[in-house]
C-alpha cells in the first residue's frame, strides 16, 4: 500500500517554516525527520505514525481512531499511528503535527556524527 500522499502534502506545507526538517523515504512511508529526529510518518499501512514520546503514549492510545505501531511484531514506544478518519481536516493534520513536533522539541539536535548508525564499529588493528 502505498502512503497517503495527501497526508504527506499536509505534513509538508505544515512544516514548511521550519528549520531543520528533512524527508526520507523509510519503512514502506514517507518519514518526515525534525533536527535528525523521526516526528511524524506518512506511512505506507495506512495512516500516519506520530512521535508522541513513551509518557504520552499510553493516555494518547486512548484517543479515537489511534492505535499502537507495531513493527516485527513488537510496540514501538512513543509512538501512535492515527488513522485517516483522525487527521481528515487541516485542523486536525495540524494537532497531530504539533504533537510530533512538541515531543521531539524537547529531544537534542541529532548532528551528523551523532545520528549515524548505533552499531559499533569493529576495533581497528593497528
Amino acid at each position: 500500500m502505498p502512503y497517503d500522499t495527501h497526508a504527506a502534502d499536509g505534513i509538508r506545507v505544515l512544516l514548511a517554516e521550519r528549520t531543520g526538517v528533512t524527508e526520507r523515504r523509510m519503512m514502506g512511508g514517507l518519514v518526515f525527520m525534525v533536527n535528525g529526529h523521526m516526528c511524524v510518518t506518512a506511512s505506507g499501512r495506512g495512516g500516519i505514525l506520530v512521535r508522541v514520546g513513551p509518557e504520552a503514549q499510553k493516555r494518547v492510545l486512548e484517543e479515537p481512531h489511534v492505535k499502537a505501531v507495531t513493527m516485527a511484531g513488537r510496540t514501538m514506544g512513543g509512538f501512535v499511528r492515527v488513522m485517516p478518519e483522525g487527521y481528515r481536516t487541516a485542523a486536525s493534520l495540524r494537532k497531530w503535527v504539533k504533537r510530533g513536533l512538541d515531543y521531539v522539541s524537547t529531544l537534542p539536535a541529532k548532528t551528523r556524527a551523532s545520528g549515524g548508525s548505533k552499531r559499533k564499529r569493529p576495533p581497528t588493528r593497528a
